[in-house]
């Protein structure tokens, strides 16, 4: 069984843990059933590869020009407790619990693929490393849940469950995400959807007649700012310089040189925070670029699989898909996610910690860049400029709290110092993760009722408000409608009577 098992662990780990691969493949497989010549076959599905390459490459760049900031922040504001990193708690945990992570990873995309071909969830999850995140996270869980016992039924458990949370989330965001993108062309596959979900709801209860973010109208002598990449570069310009100034006044000198990259100097330190929120706007430039390849390669050729093998289904994405759509509103939800988690990491300090036990949660600027970037996107469809900015504000919130919640579950696991960062991951580890407190066969049973109560409410609400084409923020495109169209009647009466005289 070695074998088998090295075999799990390479297509768990080296394929399915790398996008860019996933989706390769699945472009190749639309293709190949599309019956497409062997060269198309393989020109799409590396193209399709190298475009989710060049979006990995540009969420490198970012969260390099994010990292210094990070810590410039820590250091200058003094705070102390959990940055919640995906990545890191995911290695520490897989070193223990890697190899039955790795056949809970398989067998739920398998469940995933049997969900979506038999209800009416039809959607593919792509997002390659947050399936090994969430499977991770489960595995963990389940196997202090289960204890040795009955640690056979964690990769079952954890399979159903896997498979579970990668239909319903998408299921459950489509609303809105088909609000941004004008259509069904793909849905989000990203364990961030609770949060896109609540700023798209904030939107709604906000928006009135608020206007897009990407409708902001610039004085004559600043309309090089509708350039979403200059606007981006100069906005981040101005947020490290701010932080930079005060990390000089904060801080010994020679700690906040060494944190900027080494400076030599205040003038090298301050340029090299210049350097920094540039690197941050080409890093932007690049995901939308890659995100642009993979539509151009991965729509068509998932049509095939859609006719062939899942009939009518989505391919759910990673979050950086939507980003071309509201560009302005991704730097606006980031801001407004850093003062939510701001806001949130005072209430933590000052009354859930104390009274509650809850750990102090710091804001990751990376997290809530990719996150809070994608609720200003949701926020911004539903509820204009005041949606993009609550969206991405309740985003923060939910990011803070949320792990705040799940780290009492880890802490009993043995993870004290790191915990996952996005919304799905909080709420539904600690949801799983709660009902094994009242012991093994009650975790079970808790574990299966929430697994079944998701697919059915996911496959109702896919029925009864995807299906039906429920539009979100209606009323707000229809004041708008109103003001529009008040507006060009005066401006027709203002021409013919102008035209009179």
């Amino acid at each position: 069984m070695e074998w088998f098992v090295a075999v799990l662990n390479f297509i768990g780990l080296q394929i399915l843990n790398v996008p860019a691969y996933l989706i390769g493949i699945i472009t190749a497989i639309g293709l190949i059933a599309l019956r497409r010549k062997p060269g198309q076959v393989i020109g799409g599905g590396l193209k399709a590869a190298l475009g989710f390459l060049i979006l990995g490459a540009g969420a490198g760049v970012v969260v390099a020009a994010l990292a210094p900031l990070g810590d410039l922040i820590l250091a200058v504001t003094g705070a102390q407790g959990v940055i919640p990193t995906n990545e890191v708690i995911t290695a520490i945990a897989a070193e223990k619990y890697g190899t039955v992570g790795a056949y809970v990873l398989v067998l739920g995309f398998i469940v995933m693929l049997l969900l979506a071909r038999f209800t009416p969830l039809r959607y593919i999850f792509l997002t390659g490393h947050h399936m090994v995140f969430m499977s991770i996270m489960i595995t963990v869980v389940l196997s202090v849940g289960l204890g040795d016992s009955l640690g056979w039924l964690v990769v079952p458990i954890g399979a159903i469950l896997l498979g579970v949370i990668m239909v319903v989330m998408p299921a459950f965001a489509q609303p809105w995400t088909r609000k941004i993108t004008g259509d069904d062309t793909f849905a989000i596959g990203h364990f961030g959807s609770a949060g896109y979900i609540a700023a798209g709801a904030a939107g709604q209860l906000v928006g009135g007649k608020s206007r897009s973010t990407e409708e902001i109208n610039f004085p004559q002598n600043l309309r090089f700012l509708r350039d979403s990449m200059v606007a981006t570069a100069l906005s981040m310009v101005l947020i490290y310089w701010v932080f930079a100034i005060w990390g000089l006044i904060a801080l010994p000198t020679d700690e906040a040189l060494k944190i900027m990259n080494g400076s030599a100097d205040a003038g090298a330190y301050m340029m090299a925070a210049f350097g920094l929120a540039l690197q941050f706007g080409v890093g932007v430039a690049i995901i939308l670029y890659g995100v642009r390849t993979v539509l151009g390669e991965l729509i068509p050729a998932f049509q095939g699989i859609a006719e062939k093998v899942v009939p009518g289904a989505l391919p759910a994405l990673d979050i950086p898909m939507v980003y071309p759509f509201a560009a302005n509103a991704v730097l606006i939800g980031f801001i407004s996610s850093f003062v939510g988690g701001l806001v949130m990491l005072v209430i933590l300090a000052t009354w859930l910690g104390p009274v509650f036990g809850l750990a102090l949660i710091l804001p990751g600027m990376v997290p809530h860049f990719f996150t809070g970037g994608g609720a200003g996107v949701y926020g911004n469809a539903t509820g204009g400029r005041r949606g993009a900015v609550l969206g991405g504000f309740v985003n923060g919130l939910l990011i803070t709290i949320l792990p705040a919640t799940l780290l009492t579950v880890f802490g009993s696991l043995g993870f004290e110092n790191s915990t996952f960062g996005d919304a799905d991951f909080g709420w539904f580890g600690t949801l799983i993760g709660t009902g094994y407190v009242g012991g093994p066969v009650v975790g079970i049973i808790v574990s299966l009722v929430v697994a079944v109560v998701l697919v059915i409410g996911a496959s109702i609400f896919q029925v009864k408000v995807v299906n039906t084409g429920w539009v979100p923020g209606a009323k707000r495109d229809a004041l708008i409608a109103e003001e529009d169209a008040a507006a060009a009647a005066a401006k027709e009466a203002t021409t013919g009577t102008a035209q009179q005289e």
